[in-house]
């Protein structure tokens, strides 16, 4: 089986998981977006998953994001591609993020928020991003605690450079209660912070090539899929259900 064969084969599989975890949730598949993480493979990689079906990746630094939107100009059917900032952002390196990904998923932190809201407004743009929350409390993730998102709310809505799109997450790893949990905190969150800021904070971006079967029954609305996108070698069987 060549490589693109591979990829297709691959995604219809993990369509059907988010299909049947899907219903479970009374929800239809196409309300989620499937986000390939493209950060570890090269550009031809990244063609032959457009080739799949594969339309929006993940990138996590910006000079691999830059580098990956100036490869692919070789390839004019890859039109409509488009990449998102999934990896903490540097404030030294908003610049080369800001005009290249359609949305950027990490803003951690309200300081974080003012530099890309001013680096924005600088450009004449708004840049569309979603508040990173650290739901599970554990130290080696970023982020607003649910608390600190609260309380920080009005403060990130006065700033004019940002269009905030939703909430981000990540879950404890191996762990289906744990993971669980935490997509239904974000989402309870969600709930909370839509009504406070007046936003319909529609995009919950969470769940994993480990767990996202977990988090797609608990509302998510986009997946960040990497080693099961991309790796013959990552087993369907060993995704979290």
């Amino acid at each position: 089986m060549d490589y693109v064969s591979f990829l297709t084969q691959r995604r219809s599989e993990i369509l059907g998981l988010v299909s049947e975890a899907a219903k479970c949730s009374g929800r239809d598949a196409s309300e989620i977006e499937l986000i390939a993480v493209s950060k570890t493979v090269e550009p031809e990689a990244v063609h032959d998953a457009y080739q799949a079906g594969y339309r929006t990746f993940g990138e996590n630094r910006p000079q691999e994001l830059g580098r990956k939107i100036e490869a692919l100009k070789t390839w004019p059917d890859m039109a409509d591609v488009r990449f998102d900032m999934i990896g903490n952002l540097q404030t030294n390196k908003i610049n080369h993020v800001i005009g290249k990904a359609r949305l950027i998923h990490s803003i951690s932190s309200e300081h974080l928020a003012r530099a890309v809201s001013m680096r924005a407004e600088a450009k004449d743009c708004i840049c569309q991003v979603l508040l990173e929350i650290n739901v599970s409390g554990e130290e080696s993730k970023s982020g607003f605690s649910p608390q600190e998102v609260q309380r920080a709310a009005d403060n990130l809505m006065s700033l004019s450079g940002i269009s905030i799109c939703g909430l981000m997450t990540m879950a404890p790893q191996g762990d289906a209660y744990r993971a669980r949990k935490t997509f239904a905190g974000l989402r309870e969150l969600q709930g909370t912070l839509s009504k406070q800021m007046g936003l319909p904070l529609s995009v919950l971006s969470c769940g994993m090539s480990d767990d996202f079967p977990l988090a797609v029954r608990e509302g998510s609305t986009m997946v960040r899929l990497g080693r099961l996108v991309f790796s013959p070698e990552y087993a369907v069987s060993s995704v979290l259900q």
